[in-house]
């Protein structure tokens, strides 16, 4: 009785956890974003930005990470337009993703 308890409990954990590390915005394989966040990338893990397709309803901007991570932000936040600017300046990052 006490090993299943132990393993329901593991099992709800895992859950959660695996839920919780999907980001707030997140982008369908149509390359639409259900909505968007204000997250700080840092900019030397950014390896590249673009947007949303037209076709969409959400209008974002989405930021690939050295680790093929997607996020969907605010593109009128101000620090994405700084991101924007200085990934214009500098070129996609030479970082290697280090999990």
């Amino acid at each position: 009785m006490k090993t299943l308890v132990i393993v329901v409990l593991l099992t709800v954990i895992c859950f959660l956890h695996h839920n919780s590390a999907s980001t707030v915005g997140s982008l369908f394989e149509t390359g639409c974003c259900e909505g968007f966040n204000r997250t700080r990338i840092p900019k030397l893990r950014i390896k590249h930005i673009g947007k949303t397709p037209s076709h969409c309803r959400v209008n974002a901007s989405v930021i690939t990470t050295v680790c093929d991570k997607k996020f969907c932000i605010d593109p009128n936040w101000a620090k994405m337009k700084e991101m924007l600017i200085h990934f214009n300046k500098t070129g996609p990052s030479t970082l290697k993703c280090n999990n």
